[in-house]
């Protein structure tokens, strides 16, 4: 598919990476959730069937910004494919128990609070992601395959249990970095949004 000056098709080579990203989601969440997170092999799979998810969100914007295949149902499914993977992550370590509840409550409130207000403003305009929410996903991705990945059980496994506290305090470092900027992030769209809102109001659109 060669790079084109027209209106780019909604099904193009980018977003059908993005919808594959969407996929791999309840592959990874049954692998995790299949015996309770005790596999260790299986939880190595899920880890890693997860990064490639997650990994591959700089591939399909990639290709999009060269190939000129940047879509408004893309810069939309971009973010809800790390919604999704995300989510689904929380999830799934929430009901082995562990990960809070509360974490995972905050996160999803905010992404799909997020992303209702993303649709609903589609007829004025598509917001894209900011900084701050692209570094939110970095925190995020990082933090979730730290937890996902089953290094505990591998450092017991190894005849090594004394790593096993630094490794949870370094998943709880990390997922505590995730759910701040997370909030903050929130916020600030929220602000924009009526920023936004207020600027039109007062131009009469």
């Amino acid at each position: 598919m060669e790079k084109g000056d027209g209106k780019a098709s909604d099904g193009n080579l980018a977003n059908l990476i993005t919808i594959a990203r969407i996929l791999l989601a309840p592959v990874f969440i049954w692998l995790v959730l299949i015996d309770g997170g005790q596999d260790v092999t299986l939880r190595w799979v899920a880890t890693v069937l997860f990064v490639l998810a997650i990994a591959t969100d700089g591939v399909d914007g990639q290709v999009a910004r060269r190939r000129n295949l940047v879509t408004d149902v893309g810069i939309i499914l971009d973010p809800i494919a790390d919604k999704v993977l995300t989510g689904g992550a929380l999830v799934s370590l929430s009901i082995i128990g562990e990960l809070p509840w509360w974490v995972t409550i905050v996160v999803l409130v905010r992404e799909i609070g997020i992303t209702v207000m993303r649709f609903s403003l589609l007829r004025d305009r598509v917001i894209p992601a900011s900084r701050g929410g692209k570094l939110k996903t970095v925190a995020q991705s990082v933090a979730i395959s730290a937890a996902l990945a089953p290094f505990a059980g591998t450092a017991q496994a190894m005849g090594a249990p004394g790593a096993v506290p630094w490794i949870m305090g370094a998943d709880v470092a990390l997922m505590s970095i995730a759910v701040v900027l997370t909030v903050v992030t929130g916020i600030d769209y929220l602000v924009q949004a009526y920023r936004h809102n207020a600027s039109s109001r007062a131009t009469g659109r």
